[in-house]
């Protein structure tokens, strides 16, 4: 499975924050770090870039944010190969607060958009590549848009400077059928574009779908570390990088990593195989119902939650 040209990225304290709000030690953040530097992994989502408008600092850990002064904190001065890349929402960053690229020890910003969002998004990511910074648009539950209104935003896509676009399986509801036949028509509609797959695992196809998006040309592989991620959370990047072979990834600071900083967190927030993640990946449905049951005294009440949702299916 070796391909030169591959690019893996490390999303555990990004999209692990949203299980506990990004509240995470300067110890985990600083582990996941030394890991990732450890392993060759490329490019380390270290966070979200958003605006105080959007969120209270009192109830969400630094994370949210990638503040300068708390980056230095936890990487010094990123003497290392490792990229740092971090997430911003549509609506929940002032574009005034991103600094300048040569003022930030960000690298790379991955603007996140549903469909409709797109203008908002390319000029987002537009206004960030004029910074200095590396950019991604990752185009989000495109499992619940119409091939018409996914045409369309790949047409607009295609009309930008972005060189880099994610196909992003936000409700982990994608077959590898699916997923291959997505990884085409982006292919065919962006031409000269680099893809990125984003997999989320309520199915337990995370792995595969990452897989499958690999071997359609796919470059830009987003795991995290024992899968830590919303919900049922993503591919496993210890899974990927022993899967793929290639010499400038090692696996052993990784699984260090796992044991001494992310296994912890099992028992503490139920991320992972949880049959309501199933349930919602099953109906093509957001997953924050199932993150709300598994956070109430009726979490193994898997019939329950089924019923309640198909209820909610018939309502829609």
């Amino acid at each position: 499975m070796y391909k030169a040209d591959i690019k893996v990225m490390d999303c555990t304290v990004r999209d692990g924050g949203l299980m506990n709000k990004w509240q995470f030690s300067d110890d985990f953040v600083r582990g996941v770090y030394k890991s990732c530097v450890e392993a060759g992994v490329d490019y380390m989502e270290i966070g979200y870039k958003s605006s105080e408008f959007a969120f209270d600092r009192k109830e969400v850990g630094p994370w949210k944010f990638c503040d300068d002064k708390d980056l230095r904190r936890i990487v010094g001065d990123n003497e290392t190969n490792l990229k740092l890349s971090a997430m911003a929402d549509i609506g929940r960053i002032d574009p005034d607060d991103i600094p300048p690229a040569s003022e930030s020890l960000i690298d790379m910003m991955r603007v996140a958009c549903y469909c409709h969002q797109v203008d908002k998004a390319i000029w987002l990511a537009e206004h960030c590549m004029d910074k200095g910074y590396e950019v991604t648009i990752n185009l989000m539950a495109v499992s619940t848009v119409s091939e018409p209104e996914l045409d369309q935003a790949l047409a607009d896509l295609a009309q930008s400077k972005v060189p880099i676009i994610y196909v992003v399986d936000s409700f982990g509801s994608l077959y590898c059928e699916s997923i291959e036949h997505l990884v085409k028509k982006y292919k065919a509609a962006l031409p000269g574009k680099e893809l990125g797959i984003h997999a989320h695992n309520n199915m337990q196809l995370a792995m595969s779908n990452t897989v499958t998006s690999l071997m359609n040309g796919v470059t830009m592989l987003d795991a995290t570390l024992l899968g830590m991620g919303r919900g049922a959370g993503n591919c496993p990047i210890e899974i990927l990088i022993a899967f793929l072979k290639n010499p400038k990834y090692r696996l052993l600071p990784l699984i260090d990593a796992i044991q001494h900083h992310v296994k912890p967190w099992q028992d503490k927030i139920d991320w992972g195989y949880h049959i309501p993640y199933l349930i919602t990946g099953a109906m093509n449905e957001h997953p924050r119902s199932a993150m709300k049951w598994m956070d109430s005294e009726q979490k193994d009440d898997f019939v329950t939650f089924m019923k309640e949702m198909h209820d909610y299916e018939l309502l829609e």
